[in-house]
């Protein structure tokens, strides 16, 4: 699928190897987890993705820290949300994502991310309770920079909450593994 579109970014755009200043990134993602203690049990969540990021700044703070901060957007048309009672099928959008890009390391591009979005999904998650939840998330993980393509590997903490839209609000927090594979590029 990915193959598809990167001939469109190709065009008349020069491609990166990592994030620089005014680049940009597009990424297709998948996602899967289990929940953990502080909400609804016996519950698994996997998700697929597509995103799309503007490398705002160049190289920041000393040593360790140095890198460069992004923003991006994930539309999430897949989300499915294994509960005891039921599977939910929905869709969702992440407008906020926040993502600090370390400097490289070698073929490695460590990175911290945090995002909030939203899910609409067929029947209520978690059970008895609703069909819109807003989903928080923070992610530390890596891009391997690769000659062609670069691929994405995360640990992903995704909370699933209401908000209080209803009550109750039992939540869901989930631990996810998420891969990608995707590109950087900068304008000319």
């Amino acid at each position: 699928m990915l193959a598809a579109f990167l001939p469109l970014i190709a065009w008349n755009v020069g491609l990166a190897q990592e994030p620089e200043e005014g680049g940009y990134e597009l990424e297709v993602w998948a996602a899967g987890g289990h929940s953990v203690p502080g909400g609804t049990q016996d519950t698994s969540v996997a998700n697929a993705g597509v995103r799309f990021g503007w490398i705002i700044t160049g190289a920041h703070l000393p040593g360790l820290l140095r890198g460069r901060f992004e923003y991006a957007v994930d539309a999430v048309p897949l989300f499915l949300v294994f509960q005891p009672a039921n599977t939910a099928y929905g869709a969702g959008f992440d407008p906020l994502v926040l993502k600090w890009n370390f400097e490289r390391r070698g073929r490695f591009s460590p990175y911290l991310e945090l995002s909030g979005g939203t899910l609409f999904s067929n029947v209520n998650v978690p059970t008895y309770t609703n069909t819109v939840n807003f989903t928080p998330s923070a992610a530390f993980g890596t891009h391997i920079l690769g000659a062609k393509y670069n691929w994405s590997l995360e640990l992903r903490y995704l909370h699933i909450s209401n908000a209080g839209l209803a009550s109750p609000n039992p939540g869901l927090n989930t631990v996810q593994v998420r891969v990608g594979i995707g590109r950087f590029w900068h304008g000319h």
